[in-house]
């Protein structure tokens, strides 16, 4: 037996020790039943979509995008419509006054819908405002870094501020099971201002995306508790606001009665949607001693530089006395690595200026070794470009023949540049 002394306990070691003094909480099992959360149909399709099916009760969304873009038209649509539907709606702007945002709504032809309108800053008022009677049904916040909470010190749209009225407006949604919406700024380089810790507080980030010159809007789900990421719906920008376009690969595509050298239909997925789109290549041949250009515009300059060192190592072309331009027509941006092998087709094409025939994609994902790699959802893509009357395709080997459409598979980026070039 040996004694041993107690452990001395001082009153800071009392205070900070948290190992006692809370509550015991409740422990759950993986294996209990949930049921899905309620979601509330906007009304406009292609918004419920990217939410991933709609607007999930309590939940808090963020929606960020340039400025002009569209963000709190597209909102105030959805406001509307889910006023107009029976729901309660909110919408608290910080950024205009009251009459701005009903001159905004008389145009877009929305005034006769009974949602309930303020402009205001205070987090305070706002919660006090919205806790005197029943909560609703949505609640807008146009935007989150025009929003102050008395609660510290600072001015709007400081970290501080932001992240602490996020907080408190989360906080309010959660308890009452009130959707919240949130507008969010963004930075010259595109990334959401403010604290990055505001994108893990909220359910659900939505960005609105594309070029105030084009006529297409893309808003893309990048983080969703509720449903898949990746996601898109697809807006056009007109003079009665924002109208939904139910079929993007017309609107990204180039109406032409004849095959053109460097153009070649690429069918991208988002998510999972199908989406063709036009990719168009420019080479330019240089007197000796000039330093060719590379210019790209719609998708990965790295990766360009992959795939012309993969067709003059592997293929036996040669593009170091040429300027390349390649763009994605539309203004639309790729991230699909299965766009690698239509961007190859295409240089093939305008360089040796061969059109690629007019009824047919391509799709595949090229590695350095020149093999062609086999891509997602290959079916999906054969389907819509189906649908659009295409009748071949160029592809991996590992894709599967379809019924309307005709296949010409390579294991490798030589044997699609052979059948480019007609050698034997």
């Amino acid at each position: 037996m040996e004694e041993e002394a107690a452990q001395t306990v001082t009153p800071f070691r009392a205070r900070h020790d948290l190992q006692t003094g809370g509550q015991a909480i409740r422990m759950t099992g993986l294996d209990e039943d949930v049921a899905l959360p309620d979601r509330l149909k906007t009304g406009l399709a292609e918004l419920d979509r990217a939410l991933g099916g709609g607007i999930v009760a309590g939940s808090a969304t963020l929606m960020a995008g340039d400025p002009g873009i569209g963000k709190s038209t597209l909102l105030l649509q959805a406001a509307a419509r889910l006023a107009m539907a029976g729901q309660a709606v909110a919408y608290i702007s910080g950024e205009e006054s009251a009459d701005q945002v009903r001159l905004r709504a008389k145009r877009l032809g929305l005034d006769k819908a009974p949602v309930q309108l303020a402009s205001a800053n205070s987090v305070r008022d706002i919660l006090t405002t919205l806790g005197q009677g029943r909560p609703p049904a949505l609640l807008i916040v146009d935007s989150v870094q025009t929003m102050h909470s008395d609660t510290m010190e600072g001015a709007p749209g400081t970290v501080g501020q932001v992240r602490a009225s996020a907080q408190e407006l989360i906080r309010f949604a959660k308890a009452s099971g009130c959707a919240l919406m949130l507008v969010g700024h963004v930075t010259k380089d595109g990334s959401i201002a403010g604290p990055r810790v505001l994108e893990h507080m909220v359910d659900t980030v939505l960005s609105f995306e594309g070029e105030r010159t084009h006529l297409y809007r893309v808003l893309r789900a990048i983080k969703n508790r509720f449903g898949g990421t990746d996601e898109i719906g697809v807006f056009a920008m007109e003079e009665s606001g924002l109208s939904e376009v139910a079929n993007p690969s017309a609107l990204f595509l180039t109406h032409r009665d004849e095959a053109v050298a460097g153009a070649v239909v690429f069918p991208s997925l988002e998510g999972t949607r199908p989406v063709l789109v036009e990719v168009q290549a420019l080479v330019v041949r240089l007197a000796s001693g000039a330093t060719p250009r590379r210019a790209v515009v719609g998708w990965d300059s790295g990766r360009l530089a992959m795939i012309l060192a993969v067709l003059e190592s592997r293929c036996g072309l040669s593009f170091s006395t040429c300027e390349v331009y390649l763009n994605v027509a539309g203004g639309y941006r790729l991230t699909d690595p299965a766009a690698d092998l239509a961007v190859a087709a295409a240089l093939v094409s305008a360089l040796s200026e061969r059109p690629v025939p007019v009824d047919a994609v391509i799709f595949g994902e090229v590695a350095l070794s020149g093999e062609i790699r086999p891509v997602s959802h290959p079916a999906i893509r054969l389907k819509e470009a189906e649908k659009l009357g295409f009748t071949r395709a160029h592809v991996p080997p590992s894709v599967k023949a379809g019924k309307g459409i005709r296949l010409s598979s390579h294991a490798r980026l030589a044997g699609l540049v052979d059948e480019l070039l007609a050698r034997e």
